[in-house]
C-alpha cells in the first residue's frame, strides 16, 4: 500500500515537473515570437526612415544640381556669347547684362585655405629676405646704410599737378555728363524734333569730351614732363573716366529712348557719385552693399599695395638698371638680346605677378570695403588657364565686362549678329591702342612694343591656343608664354629708355621721333 502511495505520489510530482517544464518551454516560445515581431516591425520602420532618408537626399541633391546647372549656363553664357545662337545681344534694359551680386574676390577665399595662405606667407617671407640682402649688400660695399629710393621719388614726382589735374577730371565728368543727359532726358519727350536735339546734345557733349578728357591730359603730361608713374596716373584716369562717363550715358539712354524712365526717374547725383568711385565700370543705379566697414581689411590691402610698390621699386633697382645701363654700350647682335630677354625674365614676372595682386586685389579690394561695394570679383582664376582665350576674360574682369557690353555685343548688334570674328578683332585692336597709348604718354617715347605683343601674337594665340584644348600641358605652354613676353616687353622698354637717354636726337623730325633709338644707338 505504501508504495503504491509512493509510487502516486511520485507520478504526481513528475506530472507537475512536466507541466512546469511545459510551461517554460511556451514562454520560452512566446518570448522568441515576440521579438521576431519586434524585429519584424522594426525592419518595417527602418524600410519607411530610409524610404524618406533617400527621398529627402534626392531632392536637396537635385535642388543642389539645378543650382549648379543654372549657375554654369549662366557662367557659359556671359563668358561663351559666341557659342549661343539665341542669346539677345543688347541688353533689354540698365538691369540684364552683367549681374551684380555679393561675393569675395578669389584670393580673399583662398586666403582661407592654410596651405594657400603658407604659400602667400613664403613669399612675404622672400620679399624680407630680398630687401634685407639688397640693404646688408649695399651698407657693406658702402660702409653705411643704404636705401634706393630715388627711383621711387622720381618716378611719383610733380605729385601736385597730379592732383589738381586729376580734380579738374574728375569734377568734369562728374558734373557735364550727367547735366547733360538731365537736360536731353528732360526734352526728349516733349520735343517736336527729337533727332535734332539729340544730334545737336551728342555733337556738344562729344567735343567737350575731345577736349577735357582727350586733350587735356595729354597736354598735362606732355607740357609738365611728367615722369613715368605720375604719367601713367594721369592717363590711367583718363582712360577710366572715359569709361565711366560712356557707361553712364549707354545704360541710361536707351531706357529714355523706350520711355522706360520718366524725367523724374533720371539717375540721381549721389547714385553717379557713387559709381565713380566704385571699382566697376558698368553703371547701375545701385549695387549690392555690404553691411558695414571692415577697417582693418582696408589698412591691411593699402599696406599690401605700398609693399608691391616698394617691392617693384627694389626690382627695378637691383634687376634692371644695373644690367640695361651697360647693355648699350654694347654692340646690338642675337646674342646680346637672347641673353637680355631672358635676363629680363625673371624681373618681368615679379613685375606680372605684383600688378595683378598690387592693383586688381589690393587697390580694387580696398575702395570696395570702404564704399561697401559686395561684388568683389575683379577677376578670376587666370592662373589655371589653358588657353589664352580663358585668360584674356579672366585676367581684369573689370575692364573685360566693358570690352564685352559695350564694344563686342554692341558691334554684333549693329552686324546684325554676324562678323563675330570682326568684333572680337575690334575688341583686341581697341584695346592694344589704349594700352600702348597709356606706355607712350608714360614712357615718353613710341615703341609699339606693346601694341605688337597684344595686337598680332595676342590675336593669333587667341586663335590657335584656344578654349577647345583641356590638357593640363596648356597650362604650362601659357605661362611659358607669359614669362617670354614680360621679358620680352621689359627688355625693349628698358632699352629704349636708356638709348634716349645716352642717344638724344640732334635734330627732331618726326620719324626720329618713332624710330626706335635702341637700333642704332651706340656709345
Amino acid at each position: 500500500m505504501e508504495s503504491i502511495e509512493k509510487s502516486t505520489e511520485d507520478t504526481v510530482r513528475q506530472r507537475k515537473q512536466n507541466h512546469s517544464l511545459d510551461q517554460t518551454v511556451l514562454k520560452e516560445n512566446g518570448a522568441a515570437h515576440g521579438h521576431v515581431k519586434c524585429l519584424v516591425e522594426w525592419k518595417k520602420h527602418m524600410e519607411v526612415v530610409k524610404a524618406e532618408i533617400v527621398e529627402t537626399m534626392s531632392s536637396q541633391m537635385k535642388d543642389l544640381l539645378d543650382k549648379a546647372v543654372e549657375d554654369t549656363l549662366q557662367s557659359y553664357t556671359r563668358d561663351n556669347v559666341a557659342s549661343v545662337p539665341d542669346k539677345k545681344l543688347r541688353n533689354e534694359d540698365s538691369g540684364r547684362g552683367k549681374i551684380f551680386k555679393a561675393r569675395a574676390s578669389l584670393v580673399d577665399e583662398l586666403m582661407e585655405v592654410e596651405h594657400f595662405r603658407t604659400i602667400y606667407h613664403m613669399f612675404a617671407a622672400a620679399f624680407c629676405v630680398f630687401v634685407i640682402s639688397t640693404v646688408a649688400v649695399d651698407s657693406i660695399d658702402q660702409g653705411r646704410l643704404v636705401l634706393e629710393f630715388d627711383l621711387f621719388f622720381y618716378s611719383f614726382g610733380q605729385t601736385s599737378t597730379v592732383v589738381w589735374s586729376w580734380t579738374c577730371l574728375f569734377i568734369y565728368t562728374l558734373l557735364v555728363p550727367y547735366k547733360i543727359l538731365h537736360f536731353w532726358g528732360s526734352r526728349f519727350s516733349k520735343s517736336k524734333h527729337p533727332f535734332l536735339l539729340s544730334a545737336s546734345v551728342i555733337s556738344i557733349f562729344g567735343i567737350c569730351q575731345f577736349c577735357v578728357l582727350g586733350i587735356f591730359p595729354t597736354y598735362i603730361v606732355l607740357h609738365y614732363k611728367l615722369p613715368p608713374a605720375s604719367s601713367f596716373i594721369v592717363t590711367l584716369e583718363q582712360v577710366r573716366f572715359v569709361m565711366k562717363s560712356y557707361s553712364f550715358l549707354r545704360e541710361t539712354v536707351p531706357s529714355v529712348i523706350r520711355k522706360e524712365r520718366n524725367p523724374d526717374q533720371l539717375p540721381k547725383l549721389s547714385s553717379y557719385l557713387y559709381f565713380l568711385f566704385c571699382p566697376t565700370l558698368i553703371y547701375r543705379d545701385s549695387y549690392p552693399r555690404t553691411p558695414y566697414i571692415r577697417w582693418n581689411y582696408v589698412v591691411k590691402n593699402f599696406a599690401q599695395f605700398l609693399a608691391c610698390v616698394f617691392f617693384l621699386n627694389f626690382t627695378f633697382v637691383t634687376l634692371c638698371i644695373p644690367v640695361f645701363t651697360n647693355m648699350i654700350k654694347q654692340p646690338l647682335n642675337i646674342r646680346t638680346m637672347v641673353l637680355s630677354v631672358f635676363h629680363a625674365t625673371l624681373p618681368g614676372t615679379f613685375f606680372l605677378l605684383t600688378s595683378f595682386f598690387a592693383l586688381l586685389h589690393c587697390w580694387l579690394n580696398a575702395f570696395a570695403e570702404m564704399l561697401r561695394f559686395a561684388d568683389r570679383m575683379f577677376y578670376k582664376d587666370w592662373w589655371n588657364s589653358k588657353s589664352f582665350s580663358n585668360y584674356y576674360r579672366t585676367w581684369n574682369v573689370v575692364i573685360h565686362d566693358w570690352l564685352y557690353y559695350y564694344v563686342y555685343q554692341d558691334i554684333l548688334w549693329l552686324c546684325n549678329r554676324r562678323f563675330r570674328t570682326g568684333a572680337m578683332l575690334a575688341v583686341f585692336f581697341m584695346s592694344a591702342i589704349v594700352h600702348e597709348y597709356a606706355l607712350t604718354l608714360s614712357l615718353g617715347y613710341f615703341y609699339p612694343v606693346m601694341f605688337c605683343l597684344f595686337a598680332i601674337f595676342g590675336v593669333v594665340f587667341n586663335f590657335f591656343i584656344n578654349d577647345t584644348l583641356t590638357c593640363p600641358l596648356w597650362n604650362v605652354v601659357l605661362w611659358t608664354f607669359l614669362f617670354i613676353g614680360q621679358g620680352i616687353q621689359l627688355c625693349l622698354y628698358c632699352q629704349e629708355w636708356y638709348a634716349r637717354k645716352h642717344c638724344p636726337l640732334t635734330e627732331k623730325t618726326f620719324w626720329g621721333l618713332v624710330t626706335p633709338r635702341s637700333w642704332s644707338c651706340q656709345i
